[in-house]
């Protein structure tokens, strides 16, 4: 074990996420070696997003059945590309042999007076937002390219998590599904919320693979999204729309004193609401329609 100090740019608290991916778990083991650098750190600058934080420095640890010079360059042009996007300080260890896998834990501070955002901040009456469009990723093993560029090559949304800390009142990034996940925030915040599943963000090459209904599925309970979905209270909606998010948000629900999570068919009447990914369960086939 190696022990490392670090002094924080920003004063205050510093945020640490940790992350392992595992091959036929997070990724599929035959994924290109560039994305897998790419993924593996998007991942972690995610969860820095959903709190917030600034990205600062990253710790990586990789092992391979059989490692090549020629893999190891392109999994550390992978990540170096991404780290030098956000201003990352890396510190990579030499790939070791064993199963594929690989660990980051990055570390971030809040620059600015506004505080960290949280799981436990929202309140009934809040509005539910997300960034992007939600189920490609899980669109990918039936869907066509640019569905698997979302799953294997996941863009981070540090800046709109940046913004968001002076706007919203919770966030979490959408990694197991979006009823998983928002589940976690209802939880913490002892609240319950209505999803209206209209409202949904799909891409139409989601759509357009798998049709609408099933798309609405995928979004609701389909993982690897890394998008961040968050609360605002409707005085803030103003100050929403003039953040520099860069990314698009849509509304889709709304927080409730009821505990629990709702969703709303497109008539408005009530559906079921579909369990999210579970780690170290058997993966889900995904076919697209005919």
């Amino acid at each position: 074990m190696t022990a490392r100090t670090w002094r924080p740019e920003d004063p205050g608290a510093v945020a640490i996420a940790l992350d392992t991916l595992v091959a036929d778990v997070h990724f599929r083991a035959d994924v290109a070696p560039r994305s897998l650098g790419h993924k593996a750190l998007a991942v972690n600058l995610s969860d820095l997003a959903a709190m917030g934080a600034q990205p600062r420095r990253a710790l990586v640890h990789a092992a391979h059945p059989a490692p090549s010079p020629a893999w190891e360059e392109a999994f550390a042009a992978g990540i170096g590309e991404l780290a030098e996007r956000f201003a990352v300080r890396m510190d990579r260890r030499p790939v070791r042999t064993g199963p594929l896998l690989v660990s980051v834990e990055i570390a971030g501070t809040f620059p600015g007076s506004a505080p960290p955002l949280l799981r436990s901040g929202a309140r009934p009456g809040d509005l539910i937002y997300v960034t992007g469009t939600l189920g490609d990723a899980a669109g990918a093993p039936g869907g066509a390219g640019g569905l698997a560029a979302r799953l294997d090559r996941p863009e981070p949304r540090v800046a709109a998590g940046l913004a968001l800390r002076s706007i919203a009142t919770s966030a979490i990034d959408v990694s197991d599904g979006l009823c998983a996940d928002l589940g976690h925030v209802l939880r913490a915040s002892g609240a319950g919320a209505t999803l209206e599943a209209a409202r949904l963000p799909l891409s139409g090459e989601l759509c357009a693979a798998f049709g609408r209904k099933q798309a609405t599925d995928l979004a609701l309970a389909g993982g690897d999204d890394y998008e961040l979905a968050f609360t605002v209270p409707p005085g803030r909606e103003k100050l929403l729309a003039g953040a520099e998010l860069g990314v698009a948000v849509s509304r889709i629900g709304v927080v409730e004193r009821g505990p629990g999570l709702r969703c709303l068919d497109g008539d408005g009447r009530p559906r079921s609401v579909p369990a999210g990914y579970e780690h170290f369960a058997t993966p889900r086939s995904t076919e697209p329609q005919e």
